[in-house]
């Protein structure tokens, strides 16, 4: 056997763990993950709230001021006649009503100062104008 490689017929004389020790880490990263799965504490019987909202919690209202002049209250579309009404019946009902007022950069200024002096005829103290961060 001339054409024969030296040591192509003799025996392994060690082991590949290579796939072993893969093996090993699998089972171990899968029994860590089922084993912090399991604990989840003592259980206890968890009293019911009520859906109702809790009349602690603000609802704070926004109005959008649109460029071609329209007015939303939150996500509905209202007059000037209706907003106002609306934020007196929400101003009646919550003294300490916070809005928000995100008025678009193309709007006329003096709608923005009609919406601010609207909330302060109301009696409206919490007021935030939204801007947006300038991206350099």
């Amino acid at each position: 056997m001339a054409g024969d490689v030296k040591g192509e017929n003799e025996p392994y004389d060690d082991i590949n763990i290579t796939p072993m020790v893969d093996l090993t880490f699998v089972l171990l990263i899968i029994f860590i993950i089922m084993t912090t799965a399991a604990v989840q504490g003592i259980q206890v019987n968890l009293p019911q709230a009520s859906n109702a909202p809790s009349l602690d919690e603000p609802k704070t209202k926004a109005v959008t001021i649109m460029a071609d002049g329209t007015i939303f209250l939150d996500t509905y579309p209202v007059t000037f006649q209706e907003l106002e009404s609306r934020l007196a019946s929400f101003y009646a009902a919550d003294p300490s009503l916070p809005v928000v007022i995100k008025g678009d950069s193309a709007v006329q200024y003096q709608l923005v100062v009609d919406v601010l002096d609207l909330m302060g005829r109301i009696g409206i103290t919490q007021i935030g104008l939204v801007t947006q961060k300038l991206v350099k």
